[in-house]
């Protein structure tokens, strides 16, 4: 979740070291975002949680579209959503930084806005589930987008853990928010449409079978060269007749006398 170098380095070891550092800086701002539920949790008791709640289709309860994300009905419901954001944010933010960095307003708003819309009138929305919903959405529709090695190892490895989140965001159990997280997947999906080229592709590694047919190919163009003619268009001119009007440029019929017999 930070701005990486515009261009990524060539070099081998240097592009390691900054994947590092890419990786441990999404890590890092991962587990600041969970420090900071956890803060919340512990003051959420001298909070009316109500009030910042997503209540859908009250006027109050828009401003849960800010707040809701932060607070969370019990211990089971902050550890999962934690180690939800450790697992899709380190990779999200591992491997598209800049989409991750600016797709998260429209899942974070997201999430509130499908509460708000599709929720039961009377019914209060609170939890960051409709953010890791707009996460994994982010990693699997960019994958899906761009198709390279880095977005296609992503995917799947988001699919291995989280691929469950894919039916979360229909009505299935009762008490579990769908409308946030179908949200925050609509916002995920759209960060990733929208910010699909910001982060440029990794180096693509070339093996050596792929360099071998490049050297044959060369060499068979080289032999095709030296014993083939080039055809007319390829031969270069030497010499342009110099003319000064058109009948030069014609050319002109010489008269030659006859001979008497």
């Amino acid at each position: 979740m930070y701005l990486p170098d515009t261009e990524p380095p060539a070099d081998p070891a240097a592009q390691r070291r900054a994947d590092w550092r890419r990786f441990s800086r999404a890590a890092w701002c991962s587990v600041a975002a969970v420090v900071v539920l956890v803060l919340m949790d512990l003051v959420q008791g001298m909070l009316a949680t109500r009030a910042f709640a997503v209540s859908p289709g009250s006027v109050a309860g828009l401003m849960g579209l800010l707040t809701a994300p932060l607070l969370h009905g019990s211990l089971e419901h902050l550890v999962a959503n934690s180690l939800s954001i450790l697992f899709l944010g380190t990779l999200a933010g591992g491997v598209y930084p800049r989409a991750t960095l600016r797709g998260l307003p429209l899942m974070w708003l997201g999430s509130g806005v499908g509460a708000w819309l599709l929720g039961e009138p009377g019914s209060f929305h609170i939890g960051a589930s409709g953010v890791t919903h707009g996460l994994m959405f982010l990693v699997f529709v960019l994958g899906v987008l761009r198709r390279d090695r880095a977005a296609i190892a992503a995917t799947m490895i988001g699919f291995l853990f989280y691929g469950g989140m894919l039916l979360t965001v229909l009505p299935r159990e009762p008490g579990v928010s769908w409308q946030s997280h179908l949200g925050g997947a609509v916002g995920g999906a759209l960060a990733a449409w929208l910010f699909r080229r910001l982060d440029p592709m990794a180096p693509r590694k070339r093996y050596s079978w792929e360099i071998e047919e490049e050297l044959a190919a060369e060499a068979e163009r080289a032999e095709r060269e030296q014993f083939e003619l080039p055809t007319p268009h390829d031969v270069p001119v030497l010499w342009h007749r110099d003319s000064r009007d058109d009948d030069d440029a014609r050319g002109k019929v010489l008269e030659f006398p006859r001979r008497e017999r």
